[in-house]
């Protein structure tokens, strides 16, 4: 099988034609490509309008070793791969095949109690799927609900500005991701995990396009439906997860011993020798125990900002310069930063195209925004966050809990400003620049975009809940985005405050090589313990997780 990069086709050109641009490229007769995929989608926009798309392909034809020598000469870059659409069990080979093929010589000790994995977001799913897989039996606790239950929760609290504490955007099943746009962008493509985790939400169900495309996403409505298929296999595996079983305490041999026992909901225990921690960046209550029982963590910097939104036709019509791109393209998103005076951050997170700003409040009486997109990415407004990094210098104090309390001051006051009731509190950017609160009477318009936020917004001045420097700082950065997106910086554009979860405020350390904390038995990992940042981060860093573990410990006997 070979492969060949830079195939193109105008926007009007349909994928079926590849074969016969490869053909022509290399100067073979028609008909000689035998097979072909695509192997990698991107989009070339920098001559708009004349906008291409541009292939990696991997093709079958008749004396493969010809044409290697032909391609050689036209000095166009054509190389012999190996398929790689089926699903490879790669990773810990070497444990495996040694517990396999050394039966009775294995040094590992054995676990005498199922190991344990603590969250079910991305990071918990794939430790969880990875464990059973290689026959640990893995017993997985969700603080949340299951999906069909989590999903009603969530929508009954938009509709009623109700919060269940432990049923919301935050906790449940899928994690934040499963209210989210889905996207699977990262910068780790090269770890051969990530190629492994996309097989793995394919085989579930996602669309096979993810396998290709270079911003793939998966949509919020598909993705819930990928991790019920997950939790499924990691079942019929030999795992078991358990809803609405929050981790209450942790007992440990002595003061240098290792994990010994758990504690859930307050009232049941559990042995147990290893667990892997994939709580979430929101699961402050778990932060404060894992201080109490000394696991060592620090202070970690992360963003605090708002929802920006306009309407998906500007940004497409600023990205495109031809609005029939986006029906072929999908809507266009954008990723913008800059760095102010100050040395502080600017930059824009999550872009949700054809998307909505979603409640993703976790605590009583404290307001945060999110943004997500359904696979069709087919809603009237874009949204993104628009963040300024702080840092544990903004902190109240050196506790490694200061960011959390940081994150809690801004989202409390957001819940004031909101008037109760989880309204969000917004601003028209016109009037955020000019400092001057927006009233509901000023601000109608046949032209701009409407908030998508549910329960609804309460129009005011965002620098109540914001801190003064990050105020400085976008209003720096704003109108120099304005000039990179046309459009950015429209008066009518709308501000939704506060986005304070962008990443975990708090690093739960662990050694680079074991992985385990200092408390030996417990494995942080992923977006809560401060190692991961999105949805294939937090899987990959999962799996490398479940393989310190194994690699450590050899699995329970079944019983």
């Amino acid at each position: 099988m070979l492969q060949i990069n830079e195939i193109k086709l105008r926007l009007q050109e349909e994928t079926r034609e590849i074969p016969g641009k490869i053909e022509k490229k290399l100067r073979l007769k028609k008909g000689r490509v035998s097979w072909w995929e695509i192997a990698g989608e991107s989009v070339d926009a920098r001559n708009k309008p004349d906008i291409r798309r541009v292939y990696r392909v991997r093709f079958r034809a008749e004396n493969e070793e010809e044409i290697l020598r032909r391609a050689k000469g036209l000095k166009i870059p054509v190389s012999r791969v190996e398929p790689s659409r089926k699903e490879k069990w790669i990773f810990s080979e070497r444990v495996l095949e040694e517990d396999q093929t050394q039966e009775g010589n294995d040094q590992r000790p054995r676990l005498l109690h199922r190991p344990l994995v603590v969250g079910f977001g991305p990071c918990g799913i794939f430790a969880a799927l990875v464990l059973a897989r290689a026959g640990y039996r893995p017993l997985v606790l969700e603080r949340g609900r299951p999906m069909d239950q989590r999903i009603r929760d969530v929508e009954a609290f938009w509709e009623t500005g109700r919060l269940l504490p432990q049923s919301n955007v935050q906790f449940g099943e899928g994690g934040a991701g499963a209210f989210s746009d889905g996207k699977l962008t990262t910068g780790i493509k090269k770890d051969q995990r990530v190629q492994w985790i996309l097989q793995a939400l394919v085989k579930a169900g996602a669309p096979e396009e993810i396998l290709y495309r270079q911003k793939p996403h998966i949509g919020t409505d598909l993705l819930r439906e990928v991790v019920v298929r997950l939790r499924q296999r990691i079942i019929d595996e030999g795992g078991e997860i358990r809803f609405e079983s929050r981790l209450t305490d942790l007992d440990f041999q002595g003061r240098e011993g290792g994990l010994s026992e758990i504690e859930i909901n307050e009232k049941e225990r559990l042995s147990c020798q290893a667990l892997i921690l994939a709580v979430g960046h929101s699961a402050r209550d778990t932060f404060s125990l894992l201080y109490e029982r000394q696991l060592p963590m620090e202070q970690k910097p992360f963003s605090i900002g708002v929802r920006i939104e306009h309407l998906q036709e500007m940004i497409d019509e600023s990205q495109y310069a031809d609005r029939e791109a986006a029906r072929i393209l999908g809507a266009a998103d954008y990723r913008l930063s800059y760095h102010c005076g100050n040395g502080r951050g600017v930059y824009t997170f999550c872009m949700c195209p054809g998307g909505y700003v979603v409640a993703s409040a976790s605590e009583e009486g404290g307001l945060v925004t999110n943004g997500m997109s359904y696979h069709g990415r087919d809603g009237r407004n874009a949204n993104s966050a628009l963040l300024v990094g702080v840092g544990p210098e903004d902190f109240p104090g050196e506790h490694p809990l200061a960011g959390v309390a940081y994150q809690r001051k801004w989202e409390q006051a957001a819940f004031r400003l909101g008037g109760g009731g989880y309204r969000a509190p917004a601003q028209r950017l016109g009037d955020f620049m000019k400092e001057d609160p927006s009233e509901y009477r000023t601000i109608q318009t046949e032209t701009g975009p409407e908030p998508t936020y549910r329960p609804g917004v309460s129009w005011t001045d965002l620098s109540r809940c914001l801190p003064r420097e990050v105020v400085a700082a976008m209003k720096e950065a704003i109108p120099v985005f304005g000039k990179r997106l046309r459009g950015f910086d429209r008066e009518d554009s709308i501000l939704t405050g506060v986005e304070t979860r962008s990443s975990s405020p708090v690093r739960i350390l662990r050694d680079p090589q074991s992985l385990e904390s200092w408390r030996q038995g417990v494995y942080p990992a992923g977006e809560g313990a401060g190692y991961a940042g999105g949805i294939l981060s937090a899987a990959a860093d999962g799996i490398r997780a479940a393989e310190a573990l194994m690699k450590k410990w050899a699995p329970p006997k079944t019983r």
